[in-house]
C-alpha cells in the first residue's frame, strides 16, 4: 500500500455525494477507473482533464486495490 498516493484520495460529505474524489476535486476515483477501463491512456486522460497530474491516476489504482482487498464470505 502507497499511503502517500493514498494521501490524494479525498472524502467529503458534501461533494460528489461523499464518494472518493481526487485531491478535492469533482473528479471521482471512478471516474478515473472507467476512462482507463475504457482504453484511454495516462496521456489521454491527462490532457483531456489537465487539472489532473499522473500520479492521481495511480492514486485511484491504488485506491481501488486496497478497496477491494479483503476476504469474501459466500454461502454455498
Amino acid at each position: 500500500m502507497n499511503a502517500e498516493l493514498l494521501k490524494r484520495i479525498t472524502i467529503e460529505p458534501g461533494q460528489c455525494g461523499g464518494r472518493p474524489c481526487i485531491r478535492g476535486m469533482r473528479m471521482r476515483v471512478t471516474d478515473v477507473l472507467q476512462l482507463l477501463s475504457a482504453g484511454a491512456s495516462y496521456e489521454e486522460i491527462l490532457e483531456d482533464y489537465p487539472d489532473l497530474q499522473r500520479d492521481d491516476i495511480l492514486a485511484a489504482l491504488e485506491y481501488a486495490a486496497h478497496q477491494t482487498d479483503h476476504v469474501v464470505l459466500q454461502t454455498t
